[in-house]
């Protein structure tokens, strides 16, 4: 059964979804970016009446300012209190949970990792955390990071059909020359991905890892991830790493989704 739930926070009226379930073990779902709790193309709502049909409970929301919900929309960072008050409505709305598991992608992955400390929450899964820092300049386009770059410049390489258009001068020289200059820079490691590195490194939660290989967030983050700053976090031993090859940000497509399912199933149960 699907209904919806409103609650508190901070003096404003959010509304988050319940899909009910008799398990035990629930999940919370904190949507990133400035998405509604439905998710990309309906994908977290989807998700969450699929396990609720393995009676998971699952709970969504629309933080402050998004979607259904009143307040100031103040992004990721300023979204502590939503996710405890959140996390309370879940527990109040289904008083049987005895373990909660988080899950974000993106900025909401960053926020579960930078505000999870404190909550009664007993995981985390987090999908292709947010590490870029925001520009001074609102209007400011953000850069691809140089590992994204990379990456690109590599698909092409391996592609014959580049060659040939090389070779016709189909391929700005110019621009090429550039485009390898940025693909061999360092990414300097940003103050948002320090602050989530110090708080993954102590936390004693299990923390799961999902990586879509391909996606340009999921790039900047694991060219992150193999910076020193990280090092203490690789070490350890309740924080694993999944990576899936697929460009999804959010594991759309069939195969993706399965392996996404799969392994955020295999999290609820254990």
């Amino acid at each position: 059964m699907r209904r919806v739930i409103g609650f508190d926070c901070d003096g404003d009226a959010l509304v988050g979804t319940l899909d009910a379930g008799a398990g035990t073990t629930g999940l919370l779902i904190v949507s990133g970016g400035n998405e509604i709790r439905s998710g990309a193309y309906g994908g977290q709502a989807a998700m969450a009446g699929t396990f609720a049909t393995m009676d998971v409970p699952v709970f969504r929301y629309d933080r402050r300012g998004i979607g259904d919900s009143e307040g100031v929309n103040t992004g990721f960072e300023g979204s502590a209190e939503d996710i405890a008050a959140a996390l309370a409505a879940f527990r109040n709305a289904a008083p049987q949970l005895t373990r909660i598991v988080a899950f974000g992608n993106c900025d909401a992955a960053s926020a579960l990792a930078l505000y999870h400390g404190g909550l009664d929450i007993d995981a985390l899964i987090l999908a292709n955390p947010w590490v870029i820092e925001a520009s001074a300049a609102s209007d400011a386009p953000t850069q691809p990071s140089a590992a994204a770059i990379r990456s690109r410049y590599w698909a092409r390489i391996k592609n014959p059909r580049s060659l040939i258009d090389l070779l016709s001068g189909k391929i700005d020289l110019k621009k090429l020359a550039g485009g390898l200059a940025s693909a061999s820079r360092r990414d300097e490691v940003s103050g948002l991905a320090k602050r989530i590195a110090d708080a993954l490194t102590h936390t004693t939660l299990p923390v799961h890892l999902l990586i879509a290989r391909r996606d340009t967030t999921a790039m900047a983050f694991m060219g992150t991830w193999h910076d020193e700053a990280f090092k203490p976090v690789r070490e350890r031993a309740n924080i694993g790493i999944e990576i899936c090859d697929t460009a999804s940000h959010s594991f759309a497509d069939a195969a993706a989704r399965a392996w996404f399912m799969e392994r955020v199933g295999a999290v609820l149960v254990s």
